[in-house]
């Protein structure tokens, strides 16, 4: 980096930007390292500082930042601890809440990631970051905030302070018996202080026999002496003793946790510094807030379009925004007008927001304003006459302009304030226009201000050149600080002196002595200046249109995103309802199923279900289904159901609980009555999946328990040898899964164990069993064996 293109920093007054942004960090560190930024014309470093920006930028707009609380510059201390030194109370306070910072900031970026908040750089970022909890723990269980040694940091130091207390208030009491009591009158004033680390009182100088002890100090006329009552002595003593041990306590336990520390320095010393650029980063997302900036576009072509742009360090009452597009159509602008028009301004904005992007910061603009990637840029603003070298304005400025001559290539932008000022007109708007050739001819972009009226045709006449002006009110006699983009500046001399009440005749007179080519010029720029504010006013016209149009597909678009997102959670809510829903309908059923077998079962003369207890099983079966009105609501259970017409001897699946049956009748038009193994139930049709066609099933099926056909849940092989239980249990399964039974219970006893074991072994080969247990405690434990099929 040249020394040229450094003086341009505060030419353009950048310095005063990196000030303003070290401001917003909340570290020492963080604020020297801030001071250090300097553009950069690499791509990737400027795109990667700009995304860091963002990602800062929306964390503020979304969680209010970074968590990050001011913390210390720890490598003194870290040092110390490298060469074995002890660390005092303060010191490890600083290390523990550096700590702590850095818990904090990872807890806030998993958080932020859960809730899927979009980041470009900082996640990676934070994925090298540690937290160092044991540590932390440890630290703050010794010291507090700020680092005063607890008393709970050892059973000693406990001791000691209480000790201290003790000591404390036993010599404080002697000390107010003396203060409050009779004795009171030798003193000079009815209080205890301390010299010396010691309890004393003030005593009158003619009194000093009276109490005995020792005078540590007296005051500055002689008459009081602060004395150290003999009956205290001892007690001081004492506390100073317990001090001492105190003071010995306190250092041994902080030399402990020191050496505590020193395995994580190494550590600690690399969080710093992503603490550190953590500080930097949010800084400049502060910064971007505090100055309502956006981030810029990138144009490795050096096509500048700052839109609404606005200088940083004015106010937002005294700047006024403006449009400097350069680098595409024209590579060189010059601007025109009268003084205090803004045109310094103008030239310092567009170089200032070129320094402030390629630092990787937002620049105060509106959105899509597009940035250039330069090598360099240069400036030479204002009057910075050297009086050391005795140079004048004209030569000062010119010294500066040949550094830039010899330094510039076709990447540089130059920025140049009254080119050519200061030396006769005639000569200086010829060199103005030499120079500006030269410039050109080097390729670089260039933006010059001037009074010279020569330089209006040059700027008409030269390929990539155009002409620019700062608007002036003539009807307020003030300028409006708007850039012109495509007109140049004209003297507005003539119409000033008529509102200002000059004689007419003497301002036609004047005109009379201009040249008509002139007159022509002006002419022309008054018409060029009217059209420009029509085409300005429907442009105005057209851009706010197409923002609403963008803004109205943005948030489009996020409804559209959100809307889909919200339909995927649903879909799958409904699909985890649902399931759910199924599961436990499906268990209720079964153990209705169960507990109508079990009433089967415990009947002993072959009599059939009473009527009022099959009606109750109906019923209860028949609440498992929920509200016609909740299913049709629910998508998911609707996929799942392929209604077609159903006819009598249809094979179908009871939804609710997940088994198969026959249709064995319609008993309305929207139930039927279907049988399930033993069990005959009515059902709704809604609750029905045809799966395949059967014949019609033989009638006469009943819900009753038949001795001689039916066959039981459970079969007892106790006292049968293992050869013979496993032939009637190999028959028994047989049966059972014919009967369509879910499971059946096996009692073959304990005993010596071998039947079980038999039985067992039997069931694992078996391939219809799905899995078999012992049965609980009270039926039976592991004298029986609880099948289940598949």
């Amino acid at each position: 980096m040249t020394e040229t293109f450094q003086s341009s920093f505060k030419t353009l007054e950048y310095e005063k930007v990196i000030i303003k942004l070290s401001e917003q960090t909340v570290s020492k560190l963080g604020k020297e390292k801030v001071r250090t930024i300097k553009p950069s014309n690499n791509k990737d470093i400027i795109l990667e500082q700009l995304e860091e920006t963002e990602d800062a930028a929306l964390l503020m707009r979304l969680r209010g930042g970074i968590p990050l609380a001011a913390f210390e510059d720890i490598r003194p201390h870290l040092k110390r601890v490298r060469v074995h030194g002890s660390l005092n109370g303060t010191e490890v306070a600083q290390i523990g809440r550096l700590l702590r910072t850095l818990r904090e900031i990872k807890t806030f970026f998993r958080k932020a990631e859960e809730e899927d908040i979009p980041l470009h750089r900082l996640y990676e970022k934070i994925n090298k970051l540690e937290t160092f909890n044991a540590l932390e723990k440890k630290i703050f269980n010794i010291v507090d905030e700020g680092g005063y040694v607890l008393d709970d940091a050892s059973s000693k130091l406990k001791g000691l302070r209480d000790g201290i207390k003790q000591t404390e208030s036993r010599a404080r009491q002697k000390l107010e018996s003396i203060v409050r009591g009779p004795q009171s009158r030798f003193l000079s004033d009815a209080l205890i202080t301390m010299r010396n680390d010691r309890y004393v009182i003030p005593v009158k100088a003619e009194n000093r026999s009276v109490f005995g002890g020792v005078i540590h100090d007296q005051s500055s006329t002689g008459q009081t002496l602060f004395v150290e009552p003999q009956s205290v002595v001892d007690l001081n003593n004492r506390l100073r003793q317990y001090q001492v041990e105190e003071k010995y306590e306190v250092e041994r336990i902080l030399a402990e946790l020191t050496v505590e520390i020193e395995p994580y320095r190494e550590d600690l010393e690399e969080h710093l510094r992503l603490l550190v650029e953590l500080d930097v980063i949010q800084a400049k997302g502060r910064f971007a807030k505090a100055i309502k900036a956006v981030k810029p576009r990138i144009s490795t072509d050096n096509h500048v379009e700052l839109y609404q742009a606005r200088h940083p360090l004015l106010a937002d009452d005294e700047v006024v925004p403006n449009d400097i597009i350069i680098g595409e159509e024209y590579k060189t602008m010059i601007v025109t007008g009268p003084n205090t028009g803004g045109k310094t301004v103008a030239l310092k904005t567009l170089g200032l927001l070129q320094l402030m992007g390629q630092s990787g910061l937002f620049i105060p603009a509106e959105e899509g304003s597009t940035m250039g990637i330069f090598s360099s840029v240069y400036a030479d603003i204002g009057d910075e006459q050297s009086i050391e070298q005795s140079l004048s304005t004209f030569s000062s400025h010119l010294t500066k302009i040949v550094n830039i001559l010899k330094q510039m290539d076709d990447k540089s932008l130059i920025l140049l304030d009254e080119l050519g000022a200061g030396t006769d007109p005639q000569e200086g708007a010829a060199l103005a226009i030499a120079i500006l050739d030269a410039i050109a001819q080097s390729g670089s972009y260039v933006m010059i201000t001037s009074h010279y009226p020569e330089l209006k045709a040059y700027g008409y006449n030269r390929p990539e050149t155009i002409n620019a002006s700062m608007e002036f009110d003539v009807d307020t006699l003030s300028p409006t600080y708007r850039l012109l983009i495509g007109i140049p500046g004209r003297s507005n001399a003539f119409e000033i002196a008529r509102r200002l009440g000059l004689d007419s005749m003497i301002i036609e007179s004047a005109k009379q002595l201009m040249s008509g080519e002139s007159q022509s010029v002006d002419q022309m720029i008054e018409d060029l200046e009217s059209k420009r504010k029509q085409a300005d006013s429907e442009a105005g016209k057209a851009t706010r249109k197409l923002k609403d149009v963008e803004r109205l597909h943005r948030e489009l678009e996020a409804e559209y995103k959100a809307y889909q997102d919200e339909k995927e959670q649903l879909r799958k809510k409904a699909e985890t309802q649902a399931n759910t829903y199924l599961e436990k309908k499906k268990q209720e059923a079964e153990a209705i199923i169960k507990d109508l077998r079990q009433k089967q079962l415990e009947g002993h003369t072959g009599e059939p279900l009473k009527e009022h207890e099959f009606i109750d099983v109906q019923s209860r079966l028949s609440h498992l289904k929920t509200e016609e009105e909740s299913l049709k609501k629910n998508k998911v259970l609707q996929k799942q159901k392929q209604k077609k017409a159903l006819k009598v001897g249809d094979s179908v699946e009871v939804q609710s609980f997940g088994q198969k049956g026959i249709l064995v009748e319609q008993a309305d038009k929207s139930h039927w009555v279907v049988q399930m193994g033993m069990l005959k139930m009515k059902l709704p049709e809604s609750d029905l999946v045809q799966i395949m066609r059967e014949k019609e099933p033989k009638q006469g099926i009943s819900i009753r328990r038949s001795s001689s056909a039916g066959v039981s849940t459970e079969i007892d092989v106790r006292g049968e040898r293992v050869e013979e239980a496993l032939n009637k249990v190999d028959q028994y399964l047989d049966q059972a899964l014919l009967a369509n039974y879910p499971k059946v219970t096996i009692i073959h006893g304990m005993g010596t164990g071998a039947v079980r074991k038999g039985v067992q072994q039997f069931l694992k080969k078996h391939s219809q069993v799905k899995e078999f247990s012992d049965a609980p405690a009270n039926q039976g434990g592991n004298g029986a064996t609880i099948v289940t099929f598949k």
